[in-house]
């Protein structure tokens, strides 16, 4: 029988009567399907079916086996009762003596238990002890340290009493003792009001070596100071020295302020004393290098001008000459701004030996720079040896040189009551502008400040009320007072030029609005003058060469001096445009007028497309064209010469030759080209015109003369 057969029979043996395949535990036959695989793959029925047994019988015999295993191992088990139950004998034995070990092992780590605990309590109490003892080991070496430090501190050694006593106040070993002095002193104060008794013992010691270093630190300092006053005497190199003893006014002030302050006040009086001698001799000494001439009430804008003053002289300062307004160039005055702001100081006697003469503003920023220097030197020296702060360093500042600020601010003060200069006035405006910057921002040494302030109240006023008089002085100019006139340049336009330049130009360095307002007014004063002397002349073609030469002039100087952008060069230079303009329509009137006149009558009809209202005059037109033809090459040459001798700028005049010969070629073309359009075009007179290629190469040949 083969295996699948076995499987038949198995499966028609199966009773499925009552199986309800509908319900919920359908998956039975799943589940039995799946145990009768298993069974088929179990290795005793896959060995009965490989040898082909019957599986019912193979069934029966495993059964039967199994009975008879079952009778055989009850019979061994009767036959063994004996000995099995001496084994449960045995077994109840071994399990009471187990319980026995048992709860004795529970005793014994109970016991365990305890002596761990008490362990863990030694190593706990083991550990404390090791702190207690390295804290006491601590706290043994602090306190060695501390009492050696205390004993230390309190003690006063014979080397620092042989110091205070002999050594001598110069020496660097005794500066080092005197610290040490000041630190016992400090020590012993503290204890003291602590209360410790232990002080008291060098208490007396170290009182009576403070009053030793207290006198001779005292008169070692009063030394020093009193060396400042010896004649000739270099108070820069002894405030050097000094300051390696600065240590001996901190002793002073910690121990004895009344001595402090007798130092202070001797150093105070003393520099204060130095410093004004030095200051009123050197301004005195200075100043008599000043020029002779200055600039007075009768060297104002508007002044006439006179035999002094008429003349080419040499500017002080540029050694050029220049046509100037009193005896100062206005000129390069501004290089003491520029090059020559951080110069040394005048020494006068090489001045005196060289015979030099200087400006006012050249000496005023020599006697700044001085003080620029001896202020910001005693100002860091008093914050620095007299340990002071910005308000109180101040405040010693100006003890020190308070009187001589006063002097200097004294000087100013009576040199502007009687000035006239105006430009020497600004120019000290910003020295003391660029020195207070210095001070303040490159230096960080403010002590000047308030005189800075205090300056330019007095100068400020003074240069406001100058400017005024020039400004009044053009007003009230009477052109009939000014003597002869001619087409030149006037000289009051020449002082304007010098003058608004230099302002312009030192304006730059640090703007100021009312300086601004004040040129602005000036020009406009400027203007209306040469407007009412140009009307002196009765040829309006006098007149605008006039206004061109003088407009030329002052936009030439302001150009020179100042940026091209200054409000000032803008002005003169839409002047000089309208009035070049003009002089063009006049001086080509007399030769072109008649051409001149028909383009500007005819053109504008024929723009607007009103030929038909035009009237042809060929009389009219024959006569200017013919004129024309025969003089046009005698005009150019009459303009020519006409214009190269009218104006003193060569540059300006080619300018203007060229203009009026273009605007004249324009003028012709135009009229050529009237004449090509109807109803001028059947005019048989228009073969007659000359060439405009022959107008331009004559053109040429002028413009190539220059």
């Amino acid at each position: 029988m083969t295996n699948k057969d076995d499987l038949d029979d198995v499966l028609a043996n199966i009773d499925v009567g009552q199986l309800n395949i509908t319900h919920d535990d359908a998956d039975i036959l799943d589940e039995a399907a799946g145990h009768i695989q298993e069974n088929l793959e179990d290795e005793l029925v896959q060995a009965a079916l490989r040898k082909g047994y019957d599986l019912r019988q193979y069934s029966r015999e495993i059964e039967s086996e199994l009975r008879r295993a079952e009778t055989h191992s009850i019979q061994d088990y009767i036959a063994q009762s004996r000995y099995i139950a001496s084994l449960h004998y045995q077994i109840c034995s071994c399990d009471q003596i187990l319980a026995g070990m048992e709860d004795m092992l529970s005793k014994f780590q109970t016991d365990l238990g305890s002596i761990s605990s008490e362990i863990q309590s030694m190593q706990d109490q083991s550990h404390s002890m090791n702190i207690q003892l390295r804290n006491r080991k601590v706290s043994e070496w602090v306190v060695r340290e501390m009492l050696s430090k205390y004993v230390g501190d309190i003690t006063v050694t014979e080397h620092l009493i042989q110091h205070i006593n002999e050594t001598p106040a110069s020496e660097r070993e005794f500066t080092e003792n005197l610290r040490e002095l000041n630190d016992k002193l400090e020590f012993v104060k503290q204890q003291r009001e602590k209360g410790y008794a232990s002080v008291n013992d060098v208490y007396d010691v170290v009182e009576k070596l403070k009053l030793k270093a207290i006198a001779k630190t005292r008169e070692f300092l009063l030394q020093k100071i009193y060396q400042f006053r010896k004649p000739m005497a270099n108070y820069q190199m002894l405030q050097h020295q000094l300051q390696n003893y600065k240590y001996f006014n901190q002793f002073l002030m910690s121990h004895s302020r009344d001595v402090a302050e007798q130092i202070r006040s001797e150093y105070v009086d003393t520099m204060m004393k130095i410093y004004f001698s030095y200051f009123k001799d050197y301004c005195t000494k200075l100043f008599k290098l000043e020029y002779e001439e200055v600039v007075d009430k009768d060297d104002l804008m508007g002044a006439e001008d006179s035999a002094k003053k008429d003349i080419l002289l040499v500017s002080p300062v540029s050694m050029a000459p220049c046509v100037i307004m009193g005896p100062l160039c206005h000129c390069s005055r501004d290089v003491v701004l520029t090059t020559e702001i951080e110069d040394p100081i005048i020494v006068v006697p090489h001045a005196q030996k060289a015979e030099r003469r200087y400006s006012h503003e050249t000496l005023f920023r020599s006697v700044h720079y001085a003080l620029m220097e001896n202020a910001s030197r005693e100002y860091v020296f008093l914050m620095e040896f007299f340990n002071l702060t910005p308000s109180n360093a101040q405040d010693f500042f100006d003890a020190v040189f308070g009187k001589t600020l006063a002097l200097l601010l004294q000087n100013s003060e009576l040199y502007v009551q009687g000035c006239y200069d105006a430009i020497g006035i600004f120019l000290c405006v910003h020295i003391n502008h660029y020195y207070q910057d210095v001070m303040v921002k490159k230096r960080g040494v403010p002590c000047l400040t308030g005189y800075s302030h205090d300056l330019q109240a007095i100068l400020w006023p003074r240069l406001k009320y100058i400017l005024e008089l020039n400004i009044d002085s053009v007003k009230r100019t009477d052109p009939r007072r000014l003597g002869h006139i001619d087409t030149r340049p006037h000289y009051i336009t020449r002082r304007y030029a010098e003058f608004s330049a230099a302002f312009v130009k030192i304006n730059q360095h640090h703007p100021d609005e009312q300086v601004d307002q004040c040129l602005s007014s000036l020009q406009v004063e400027v203007e209306n003058l040469v407007l009412k002397i140009a009307a002196e002349f009765p040829d309006r073609k006098e007149q605008l060469i006039f206004l061109i030469n003088n407009y030329d002039m002052m936009l030439g100087v302001l150009a020179e001096r100042t940026s091209e952008e200054s409000k000032e060069t803008e002005t003169f230079k839409q002047l000089l445009r309208a009035r070049t303009d003009e002089f063009i329509e006049e001086v080509l009137s007399p030769h072109f007028g008649g051409i001149i006149r028909f383009v500007k009558e005819v053109e504008p009809l024929m723009e607007q497309g009103s030929r038909e209202s035009v009237a042809v005059d060929e009389k009219r037109i024959q006569q200017l064209v013919r004129s024309f033809a025969a003089d046009w090459k005698k005009s150019i040459e009459t303009l020519n010469r006409e214009t190269m001798q009218s104006f003193t700028n060569f540059k300006n005049g080619t300018q203007i030759l060229q203009a009026v010969l273009t605007q004249m070629f324009q003028y012709y073309q135009r009229f050529q080209n009237i004449l090509s359009q109807p109803p001028f075009k059947p005019l048989p007179i228009r073969g007659e015109l000359v060439n405009v290629h022959h107008l331009m190469v004559e053109i040429k040949k002028q413009k190539a003369l220059f």
